[in-house]
């Protein structure tokens, strides 16, 4: 009988240690996957979930970007009447993008801009009947962009600065101060 109860002392003991790994697996899993949430959403976020930050209602009040800009452009061009802005219709063209297999394919992109102008120049008065050639013009440059053109801050100011550059080509004059972008939406 005493090699039965060695035996049975043997397998609970023998047990332990895999049942210890199976908490211990399961342990780092969950720290784990908790540690991704957190990487993902951010430890104020977590907080406010869990209810131990802020109010998630002061955090969350993200305001339309379009807004304020479009109260900035008004307030610039009241505060300074020589300068004008000139609309232009929506821009869409097709621009050339690369998959990740590097495979060549076409995305639309979408634009919305302004042209901010001095209207004491003395080609001012031109530019509402040159719009038709600058808006050519625009989408000539457009189209042969890639997709990589226009990635973040610096490819925005490559874009607005060669659009100035053809629109003062165009109009024949400095009256072109600056282009504004209100919408730009690369599929």
């Amino acid at each position: 009988m005493s090699e039965a109860n060695a035996k049975l002392a043997g397998k609970a003991s023998g047990a332990r240690p895999g049942r210890l790994r199976l908490i211990l697996l399961v342990f780092l899993s969950v720290l784990a996957l908790g540690g991704g949430l957190i990487a993902a959403v951010g430890p104020a976020r977590i907080l406010e979930l869990a209810g131990l930050g802020g109010d998630a209602a002061e955090t969350e009040t993200i305001s339309d970007p379009a807004e304020p800009a479009a109260e900035e452009v008004r307030a610039a061009l009241a505060a300074d009447p020589a300068h004008m802005a000139l609309p232009f219709e929506e821009i869409i063209v097709n621009i050339t993008a690369t998959t990740a297999s590097g495979r060549q394919t076409s995305r639309f992109l979408k634009l919305d801009l302004a042209l901010i102008y001095d209207s004491t120049a003395p080609d001012a008065a031109r530019l509402p009947e040159r719009q038709i050639y600058m808006r050519d013009s625009f989408q000539d440059y457009l189209r042969t962009l890639d997709e990589r053109d226009l990635r973040g801050s610096l490819g925005l100011s490559e874009l607005k600065s060669e659009l100035l550059r053809r629109a003062r080509a165009v109009s024949g004059g400095e009256a072109p101060r600056e282009i504004l972008v209100s919408d730009m939406i690369v599929q």
